[in-house]
């Protein structure tokens, strides 16, 4: 059954968040990230990974599912769902001993080649009701069709654009490090990174489910292979300092199996942007489109 655009300009109800030190520590170490902003609690603050507002937002997306538009959506429909990009905007850093409220809007559906194209604006605010991060995630149901024209309350904001040399690993000069870095994906990643992230999806730790899905394998959630591709540009070009992210994000494409190894490209570095890709040992990309822009005044 179709989903339809009566469902754009629908929202959540805001949920809550007690952001504790044991969970910014854990989602941290679920990545094999011990940087001490993450860890060391003798710090003045110990602060979230960059990546860690999709655990905020992880429940919130499961009740937008429930928002008008999605009642003829069968449970099969719904397992065809895939999170096909990802724009996070992050305005500071979450620190740990805070309550934060995540809110969920779809702004925009329609029909594109593979099936419904939904995207969804993700609001976090402290308690004083400022706005501490900004996600833009399209969501893709492939195979499922959308009654009603196209429909957007807001475009989302454009993306940064690589400069036309990026397309290689040679970037120009005065950029990030040229060639890949390897990055280690472990047997039980998926398992460990459900836990740390408070995020379940059974595709993602339960095989059966996963191969009734038509998976090959269970896979690593896109969020934790965005994030390891995140944790490797702080340490590589921003000397370890999570502070300086400021918007991160890309597209997802191959699955990613364990145990495996990653290769991370990193394309141009300019203008306070990083630029690049990650691949499956097969050559696919995991992630294309890749960015992550940075304060370059900081560290």
């Amino acid at each position: 059954m179709p989903l339809h655009t009566t469902m754009v300009g629908a929202t959540t109800s805001a949920f809550p968040h007690d952001v504790d030190a044991r969970w910014v520590m854990a989602y941290g170490a679920g990545l094999h990230d011990l940087n001490p902003c993450y860890m060391d609690t003798e710090r003045h603050d110990v602060v979230a990974h960059p990546v860690f507002p999709v655990c905020l937002e992880w429940p919130v997306i499961l009740a937008s599912r429930q928002l008008r538009g999605f009642e003829t959506v069968t449970p099969q429909e719904r397992a065809r769902g895939v999170h096909a990009a990802h724009d996070l905007h992050i305005f500071r850093q979450i620190r740990a001993g805070e309550r934060l409220l995540t809110q969920a809007t779809v702004i925009g559906l329609e029909s594109i080649k593979p099936g419904a194209a939904q995207t969804i604006r993700l609001d976090t605010y402290d308690a004083q009701g400022e706005l501490v991060c900004r996600t833009f995630q399209l969501g893709i149901s492939r195979g499922v069709a959308v009654e009603g024209a196209p429909a957007w309350l807001e475009r989302p904001p454009a993306l940064p654009t690589p400069p036309a040399s990026a397309g290689s690993a040679s970037p120009s000069a005065g950029s990030a490090p040229a060639g890949r870095l390897a990055i280690p994906v472990a047997a039980g990643l998926a398992h460990t990174y459900t836990e740390c992230a408070r995020i379940w999806n059974p595709i993602h730790t339960d095989r059966k489910v996963a191969l009734a899905a038509g998976l090959p394998d269970i896979i690593l959630h896109g969020t934790a292979t965005l994030a390891l591709a995140v944790t490797r540009l702080v340490d590589a070009c921003l000397g370890g300092d999570p502070g300086r992210v400021r918007r991160l994000g890309g597209r997802f494409a191959a699955m990613v199996l364990m145990p495996s190894t990653l290769s991370l490209e990193i394309q141009s570095r300019q203008d306070g942007v990083i630029f690049f890709s990650l691949f499956t040992e097969q050559g696919h990309p995991a992630i294309s489109h890749g960015f992550l822009c940075f304060d370059e005044g900081a560290g």
